[in-house]
């Protein structure tokens, strides 16, 4: 069994060091792990990618996380790790992968299968900090990771085409975050952003691949249904 845990050097996931509790710890910790963000292009032919997302009961005292790995090839799956549990952080903006990660890192750790890539339903670079989920765990894990995100974080954009495939760069504070993606023709578009260890250009390529009929990818689609199921 290949499991994904934590690197070595980072200890906040594993019990050596303890989670964060204020807004004044969670933003040291954030500050340490950015400084070890990694850039680079990716697997050139990643076979799995693993979508991870996580549900809130209506109180938001109970959560669900979800990790789902697709074959890339056929889409079909290869692993699905679920973990119950409640939130580890109050809600604080810029702070949001606080009450995800251990969860998120759980459900990795129970996984047989090593994904290549990971995608978040969120952010990465395209966060007030520069850090955000996709960043946050890949750092972690130390594994090519992106976000995807339904929503803006930050950054503004020119129009986007319509065709797909079309994009426009996001771009906040005169920095290029991300991409604004149109992976289905007339159909609004994605927020695509870096985390860890993968470009812009391949997270938008690998986006279209895994979104060959709905505005989401297909590991984003199934992490959901996952962790939704996960509520019940």
């Amino acid at each position: 069994m290949t499991r994904v845990t934590a690197r070595d050097n980072s200890n906040y996931c594993s019990g050596v060091q303890p989670w964060p509790r204020t807004e004044e710890e969670a933003l040291a910790v954030q500050d340490d792990l950015r400084s070890r963000v990694v850039s680079g292009n990716g697997p050139l032919a990643p076979a799995t990618v693993a979508g991870l997302d996580v549900a809130y009961s209506e109180d938001d005292d109970r959560l669900a996380a979800a990790v789902v790995v697709l074959n890339t090839a056929d889409l079909s799956v290869a692993d699905t790790a679920v973990v119950r549990g409640r939130p580890a952080f109050p809600y604080i903006p810029g702070l949001f992968a606080f009450r995800e990660v251990p969860a998120l890192m759980d459900a990795l750790d129970r996984l047989t299968v090593r994904p290549d890539v990971l995608i978040c339903d969120g952010h990465g670079l395209a966060h007030p900090r520069r850090f955000g989920l996709a960043a946050h765990l890949g750092v972690l894990t130390d594994l090519p990771a992106f976000g995807v995100g339904k929503t803006r974080l930050v950054g503004d954009w020119e129009p986007v085409g319509e065709p797909r495939g079309a994009r426009s760069a996001l771009v906040d504070a005169g920095e290029t975050v991300g991409a604004v993606l149109r992976t289905q023709a007339g159909v609004k578009p994605v927020f695509v952003s870096v985390g860890h260890r993968i470009g812009l250009e391949p997270a938008c390529e690998l986006t279209l691949r895994l979104a060959p009929r709905y505005r989401l990818p297909e590991t984003t689609r199934a992490a959901d249904r996952l962790c939704r199921d996960g509520l019940r």
